[in-house]
């Protein structure tokens, strides 16, 4: 339409509504016209006309393709008597479109105007940088890559930004690649930096179609003394990686991260690991390393794992008695009128229980534990259910039996959830709980009764084991507690050993001594310079010339004689600290890092070491760790790569430590 005879007219007040940035308010004879500035079409203008036209003519101007429509539906979604936060992920173009803008809060106030909009972003839309927004949540959140193939999704998207362009799942994968790629390298350039040392848990997973893969995740104090950890492999192993060449892909994983010569620690989840497996390890690491003589500090088995493995043992050997019990719990919650005469046997006998009965799901075994534990109560009502089937009927013995193993699953479920449920899992907290699993077993041994006490010596079997690996680990770490010091060790060793208990004792005094001295070696090597750069690893040398290789140990040793007492005398012959539910051991250390100097290196590489490698979501399951079909359909570099940037971008968020509600498609499922 023709404009050019009608006058612009002085506004009487500023338009605040972004639409007017599109629109020119004119005036023939008394009627205002909103003048499109993209295609010149007349609209009402008049301020009872309101603005939601104006912005419905826009969403449909073909000729506004340059700008981004967000701000017209953000305005229109807002209620008027709610205050909303919204995560800003705009772009801004003064940016590298590579660098990701760390997510902001910006709050709608209630006194706000329906039509007033803030500016979240620039003016104009951005593909590239859009696309790798939608790149990163599918790896934050776990969906699927084929999701932007989905209909409902293209038709969301293309509602709420009709500029967008889908783009099909092999571009987003090629999108997630580069994303992997950058974050990698942060991660890199951050362990390298690192001062402390590395300790790596290796995790086994498997797929439902029984494919294998090889879980790394790096361990370690950082220099603000903060626990951290990152996934750093996710590898797939084929057919032909045999336990002999799982020793080689871990080494190549190491390697290409620069990290072999920071390695402190290893903790395999399984203690049937061929030992073979981490013989090979330590011969490819350098010799001339700060750990025991035997090298028991570098070779540590997953406590909660051993734990579960124990529980195993004993849900097996109740076996009968288990689905006697779960028969039986079927048959009176198979219908109300059984329940009810149930219940009022329970009164009749006394039972005052105000639990009710469950049915377990037979891979959880802490629901099996909840399903004994209540029967065990009701014990009397179930021997006087008349229509109970005979073949479900307990004896006294199997009660007996029932009781007591339930008894022992309470102990580990405790112990597990004090493991799983820290927030911050440093290596002193599993000494004590391990012990009183040690107490416990010498006790469950001594049971007068067959079935229970050769149930606990096949236990006590397998955990020592275990103990036989981890016991210095485990001491050292609690040690290094200013709470406990030796004096737990002594406190748990006297129950444990009885008349022998001081020969155990001096072994991991000795132990622990041996490592300080190996550390100030290290202290002493980097004071003058010889140390392995970026590290506080001595250097190894492979040169046979090196005839003085002993003298560094030599000089130490020799000169310590004659100097002041070292921070470990010092540390030991100070009183414990004393206990309290507020204590955080990192902050301790760091304070008094000034204080210890070469023990406190040593303490954060200890303190750091995952004697656990469970999460709190699989603490209890019985099938170990099932990757979904999602993830194992994927290429093994693509799964890799977001398996590996999803725990970084996390460890990069505010919330370090995601629930599995953050995740549509959970890496860890139950296998039917």
């Amino acid at each position: 339409m023709e404009v050019a005879n009608e006058s612009a007219i002085k506004k009487p007040k500023r338009l605040t509504s972004v639409v007017w940035n599109h629109f020119e308010r004119v005036r023939k004879a008394d009627v205002c016209y909103a003048v499109c500035v993209h295609c010149n079409k007349k609209l009402s203008g008049s301020s009872n006309s309101g603005t939601t036209h104006l912005r419905n003519h826009l969403m449909r101007c073909l000729k506004r393709s340059n700008y981004d429509v967000s701000q017209l539906l953000a305005a229109k979604r807002r209620k008027k008597d709610n205050t909303l936060t919204i995560a800003n992920i705009s772009y801004d173009e003064g940016q590298r479109k590579e660098d990701y803008i760390k997510p902001t809060i910006v709050k709608y106030e209630q006194d706000q105007r329906k039509d007033e909009v803030f500016n979240l972003g620039s003016s104009r839309f951005d593909q590239e940088r859009s696309q790798l927004d939608l790149a990163r949540m599918i790896i934050l959140h776990g969906y699927p890559l084929a999701m932007v193939e989905h209909v409902g999704f293209k038709v969301f998207v293309k509602n709420l930004q009709p500029l967008f362009d889908v783009v099909p799942n092999s571009t987003l994968e090629l999108s997630c690649m580069e994303i992997y790629g950058k974050e990698k390298q942060k991660v890199y350039d951050m362990l390298s930096k690192l001062q402390g040392r590395i300790n790596l848990a290796v995790e086994m997973w498997s797929s439902p179609e029984n494919s294998n893969y090889l879980c790394l995740t790096a361990h370690y104090i950082d220099d603000d003394w903060k626990l951290q950890k990152r996934i750093v492999n996710f590898v797939t192993l084929d057919s032909s990686h045999t336990e002999d060449l799982l020793s080689e892909v871990i080494m190549k994983c190491l390697m290409d991260w620069d990290i072999e010569c920071k390695l402190f620690a290893m903790t395999f989840d399984d203690c049937s690991t061929n030992d073979d497996i981490v013989l090979r390890i330590k011969e490819q690491i350098s010799e001339n390393r700060p750990r025991l003589s035997n090298g028991q500090l570098l070779d540590v088995r997953s406590a909660a794992h051993v734990l579960n493995s124990l529980v195993q043992d004993a849900v097996e050997a109740l076996q009968v008695v288990i689905q006697k019990i779960r028969g039986s719990v079927r048959y009176v919650k198979s219908s109300q009128s059984i329940q009810g005469k149930f219940n009022e046997i329970a009164q009749q006998t006394g039972i005052i229980s105000q639990k009710s009965l469950v049915l377990d799901c037979p891979i959880r075994w802490n629901s099996t534990y909840a399903m004994l534990e209540t029967a065990v109560e009701y014990r009397n009502a179930f021997c006087h259910l008349p229509e109970l089937d005979p073949e479900l009927a307990l004896s006294d013995e199997e009660w007996e039996w029932a009781s007591s193993v339930t008894g022992y699953l309470k102990l580990f479920i405790e112990i597990i959830n004090v493991f799983s449920g820290n927030k911050c899992p440093t290596a002193n907290i599993y000494f004590p709980e391990i012990c009183h699993v040690h107490i416990q077993l010498i006790e469950w041994c001594k049971s007068p009764d067959n079935f229970l006490s050769s149930l606990a010596a096949k236990m006590k079997a397998k955990f020592d084991k275990y103990w036989s690996k981890c016991s210095l680990a485990l001491a050292v770490a609690a040690i290094l507690d200013p709470r406990f010091k030796m004096k737990l060790v002594e406190y748990y060793y006297s129950q444990i050993y009885g008349s022998t208990a001081l020969e155990r004792i001096k072994e991991v005094s000795d132990g622990i001594k041996e490592l300080f001295n190996a550390y100030s070696i290290c202290s002493t090597l980097i004071d003058e310079g010889t140390a392995l750069p970026g590290s506080s690893l001595p250097s190894s040398s492979n040169d046979g010339r090196d005839r003085l290789k002993g003298f560094d140990k030599f000089l130490h040793e020799t000169s310590q004689s004659q100097s002041a007492i070292s921070d470990l005398e010092k540390y030991l012959e100070e009183a414990v600290f004393p206990r309290n539910c507020d204590f955080n051991i990192l902050n301790w250390w760091r304070v008094h890092t000034p204080r210890y100097p070469i023990l406190s290196m040593m303490a954060r590489d200890v303190l750091g070491t995952p004697m656990s490698t469970v999460a709190q979501e699989s603490a209890f399951n019985a099938r170990g760790r099932v990757l979904d079909s999602c993830r194992s359909s994927l290429t093994a570099d693509t799964r890799q790569a977001l398996i590996c940037t999803r725990d970084w971008l996390w460890m990069q968020s505010d919330d370090p430590s995601p629930s599995s509600s953050h995740y549509a498609l959970p890496l860890y499922v139950e296998a039917n």
